[in-house]
Formats: C-alpha cells, sequence, structure tokens
C-alpha cells in the first residue's frame, strides 16, 4: 500500500482480535472461500494459474448454496476459489506445458488416434488441488492467524477491484487478443494508488477528531478528496466531472469490497444516475437536481467495519505510515505515553491514558507520570499538560506523589491546582515567580496542542484578568518558551492595550535571551 501524506495518523480503537477474527470469519466472501477449500479433493481440475476448471464451476456454485439459474453464480464461485488459492486454503498442483501442449496435438491427430489419446492428455492437462495446511487455521488458529488469512484475502480482493470491469477489458483487445492498455486508459499501479489513498482517506475521515466515527461517509465527499485540489473554492465543470467519474469507479470498488468484510456500502440510486449530470452527482444533495430534503444516501454511502479499520491500519503500517491504536501503550513507560498522546487529539489522548492506568497500581504510576512531565525542551509544556489531564482522573491514592512535587519548579503549580480542585486543606500557596512559570507554560501547552484556537484568547484574558501589571513581570519568567508566548498573546489578547503591553514584554524576552 502507497504511504500517504499523514505521516502519523490519529489513534484508532480496535476491536479485540478474537472479535475481529469472528467478523473475519463470518465475511461472506471469506467464508465462501473456506467452503471451497474444504470441497476440494483428488476429482478437483484446475487450470494453468490455477483457477478452477469451467466444468466444475456449476458444482462450486452448488458447494456455496448458490442458485443453479444465478447468472453470477459461477463469478462468485470463482472469486471465492480464487481467494481460497491467493490466501493458502487451498493448495493447487498446476498442469505443465508439455501436458498442456499435448492436449493441444490431440486435435492435428486423426480420430482414432485422438480418441485413444485423449484420456491421457485430458487427465495431465489438468491441475489438481487439495486443502492447504493453512486451512486447519479457520478452527484451530490463534486470532491472529485467522486475521493473517484475512489480511492475505483483502489483498486479493483489492487487486480484483483495481482492475476495469470486463466490458472494458474486451473492448481494449487487439487484433492479437492482447489487451491495448493505452486505448483502455489503465495503468495498474496508478489505479492501485488511487485505490490505496481512497481507503486511507476514508480511515482518515473515520478516525479523526470530529470525523465520521461510526457513521458513513457520502461517496461524493469521498471522491472529492482524492480529486478536488486543496484550497480550491468553487470546483471548476472539469473537476465536477472529474469527482463523477471517480464516484462511479468507487461505486463499482466499493461493490466488490463489501463481501469481504472490509465496507458497508450503499451504491448510488441507479435512478439517481439516470437522471443527474456530472454536476450534480459530483456536488451530492446540494446539486442542481436535488431537493432541499434530498436524501445524501442516494449519491452512496460507505463505512469501515471494524475489521476495515483493522484491514487498512494494517496495510498503511506495512507501507511505513504511523498509525497508532488506542491500548498499544499499555505496556510502555510514562515517557513513552506522554511523547505519544502529545500528537493525540484530546479525547484519543484521554481513553490511551486510562488504559494504561488501569494496569498499574496508582501511586507509583502517578509518581512515573510526573516524574517523565518534566523538562525544558519544546515538547515540555504538552508533556505536563497531558500528565494533568491524566491526574485529572486520579483518585486519592495519587495524594502523596502529588505532595512530593510541591516544591519542583516545574510541577509545584500543576501539583497545587490538583490538590485544590479536590478541596485538599494546608496546601502552600504559589509565590509570584510559580504563577508567573504556570500561565506560560499552560499558554505554550495549550498552542502545542491545538494552536491558535477561537477560544485561546478567552483563557489567555482570564489568566492575565488576575494579575495587574502582568505583562510587567512576565518577560522575567524563566521560562523556555516566555518570548513565544508573550508574542502569542500580543496577536490574540482580546483588550488591544493589553496586546500592546504583551507585545513589548515579548521584544524583551527576546533582548534578554539574546
Amino acid at each position: 500500500m502507497s504511504a500517504q501524506p499523514h505521516h502519523t495518523l490519529p489513534p484508532v480503537r480496535l476491536h479485540s482480535d478474537a472479535e475481529l477474527a469472528r467478523e473475519a470469519l463470518g465475511a461472506p466472501l471469506f467464508a465462501r472461500a473456506v467452503r471451497l477449500a474444504r470441497w476440494a479433493g483428488p476429482g478437483t481440475r484446475v487450470g494453468v494459474g490455477g483457477e478452477l476448471d469451467a466444468a466444475q464451476l456449476p458444482e462450486a456454485a452448488a458447494v456455496l448454496g448458490l442458485e443453479p439459474d444465478d447468472e453470477d453464480a459461477a463469478v462468485y464461485a470463482s472469486q471465492a476459489w480464487r481467494v481460497a488459492v491467493d490466501t493458502g486454503l487451498v493448495d493447487v498442483t498446476e498442469p505443465d506445458d508439455d501436458a498442456a501442449d499435448a492436449e493441444d496435438a490431440e486435435d492435428a491427430d486423426d480420430a482414432d488416434d485422438a480418441e485413444g489419446a485423449e484420456g491421457i492428455a485430458e487427465g495431465s492437462a489438468h491441475g489438481t488441488a487439495a486443502p492447504g495446511e493453512d486451512l486447519a487455521l479457520v478452527t484451530g488458529g490463534a486470532p491472529g492467524e485467522v486475521l493473517d488469512l484475512w489480511l492475505a484475502a483483502l489483498e486479493t480482493v483489492l487487486a480484483d477491484a483495481a482492475v476495469p470491469d470486463l466490458d472494458e477489458l474486451v473492448d481494449a483487445l487487439d487484433t492479437g487478443g492482447e489487451v491495448d492498455f493505452g486505448r483502455l486508459d489503465w495503468n495498474p499501479q496508478r489505479e492501485a494508488d488511487f485505490l490505496d489513498g481512497v481507503l486511507a482517506n476514508l480511515y482518515l475521515l473515520t478516525v479523526a477528531e470530529g470525523g465520521a466515527g461510526e457513521s458513513a461517509v457520502p461517496l461524493p465527499v469521498l471522491a472529492a478528496s482524492m480529486v478536488v485540489p486543496d484550497g480550491m473554492g468553487e470546483p471548476t465543470d472539469e473537476v465536477l466531472e472529474q469527482v463523477s467519474d471517480a464516484m462511479m469507479r468507487l461505486d463499482d470498488q466499493f461493490r466488490q469490497l463489501e463481501p469481504i468484510g472490509l465496507v458497508e456500502f450503499r451504491p448510488v440510486d441507479e435512478d439517481l444516475m439516470a437522471e443527474a449530470s456530472d454536476e450534480d452527482l459530483a456536488a451530492g444533495p446540494s446539486g442542481a437536481s436535488a431537493g432541499d430534503d434530498e436524501d445524501v444516501s442516494r449519491y452512496g454511502m460507505v463505512r469501515l467495519t471494524p475489521l476495515g479499520l483493522y484491514g487498512i491500519r494494517a496495510r498503511m503500517r506495512e507501507a511505513g505510515v504511523e498509525a497508532p491504536a488506542i491500548g498499544e501503550l499499555s505496556g510502555k513507560g510514562a515517557d513513552a505515553l506522554l511523547a505519544a498522546v502529545s500528537r493525540f487529539p484530546e479525547s484519543a489522548a484521554q481513553a490511551e491514558i486510562e488504559q494504561w492506568l488501569a494496569g498499574r497500581e496508582l501511586p507509583a504510576a502517578v509518581a512515573e507520570l510526573l516524574a517523565a512531565a518534566r523538562g525544558d525542551d519544546e515538547g515540555a509544556p504538552l508533556r505536563r499538560l497531558r500528565c494533568q489531564q491524566a491526574l485529572a482522573t486520579a483518585g486519592p491514592d495519587a495524594e502523596p506523589a502529588v505532595r512530593a512535587v510541591l516544591d519542583d519548579a516545574e510541577l509545584g503549580g500543576l501539583a497545587r491546582v490538583w490538590l485544590a480542585e479536590r478541596g485538599v486543606g494546608d496546601v502552600p500557596a504559589p509565590d509570584a515567580e510559580m504563577v508567573f512559570w504556570l500561565t506560560v507554560d499552560t499558554i505554550a501547552a495549550q498552542l502545542a496542542a491545538d494552536g491558535e484556537t477561537e477560544e485561546l484568547p478567552l483563557l489567555i484574558a482570564s489568566l492575565t484578568a488576575h494579575h495587574s501589571g502582568f505583562f510587567e513581570q512576565a518577560w522575567r519568567v524563566e521560562h523556555p518558551a516566555t518570548a513565544y508566548v508573550l508574542e502569542a498573546m500580543g496577536r490574540l489578547h482580546p483588550d488591544r492595550k493589553a496586546a500592546k503591553e504583551a507585545r513589548k514584554a515579548a521584544f524583551k524576552a527576546r533582548s534578554r535571551q539574546g
């Protein structure tokens, strides 16, 4: 899978391997592959590529419980067989070339010779198949082994989904029976990369803070994410046409991906496709042909299943993309935890912290977190913010560890806030130096976490309102981020006079730092 621009993705909540393995076994296409693997035996005949002999497709379809008069039965059986072979559920022995040539030569012999040779050639010109060793993993393997089989099946389905439909391939055949790829306008690598990009964007839309989550994503949104350039305002007619083409491509591809359990998909309404123009399809429910109460689902809806989230994450990690999952830090130290969750959205950071704390003795865990929060490096303020977030869920057992850092220059303010919020008495009041240091540290952490948000000016005003002459003192604070924070205050403070004072203080801080 091609690595996407997002080097570190938001963490995903995954189901347990046992739950995911059950989902994998229940995926219709995978279940069919297992049934055909159990059916394979001495009488099974395969061709040079390991494909099931055409004459046996009706029997294979019957094994799958498909109706004989179903025109798609042979297609379903053939696809399930290919998955079974590619995943190792079936072992095939392909015919050798000499045997195939011998069968071709029969047609040139006289009738009597051909009749005598037919049985020999026919028997040797076909390969054989038998259940593979990996079939035993379906019932006797660990959940992770079942998931590995499913991932192999997913690769087969993704490869098929990136291939144009049969009608397009037939139209592109040249006189020699070869596909003219130039005429088809199909580049295998480009198509595979496109599908990888679509799935990566769907993954990101699913796991992002405030993203789709468990909700489905409209197909026009997903298509536009691949086609519309960043920063483009009103899309041009050409771009809308490209979005529409991408939607139709995705409509076909997601139909193929649903049976393996990757997605839940509602296709584009066929009546809508007949009625709407490319611009209407690309624009979605707000298009020209759409009424005010148009159901967005008519334009196609897709959602990654829990198994799909697992599968896409596994493929991205293999491609070198950092795609964390909540809970995978449970066995690591507090330093690794705070470093990682500093890059997480707040809700994901909270979930990871809770899992980390759940497996530890609270006093020792709190002491470890506080130790990891120390530092004067650029990332330290955000580490302390995440540490404070972790302590917010800690009960009374954390008090001794928190009290132990009351005199710490970097952690003393944090400790006092925690104790005060719980109504603990006999907490020494912070001196002015600690108050100013904590203010700078808090704003630096908020800037690192979320940037210059709409809420930050209110926080800045609140923190500075309680201290007359705040900026006259703030530029002297011995904190690495003092000048940076004061500059931000100069831009963001809602009071013009205070903002001007902040800019002057920032200049003094810069001069002081040399």
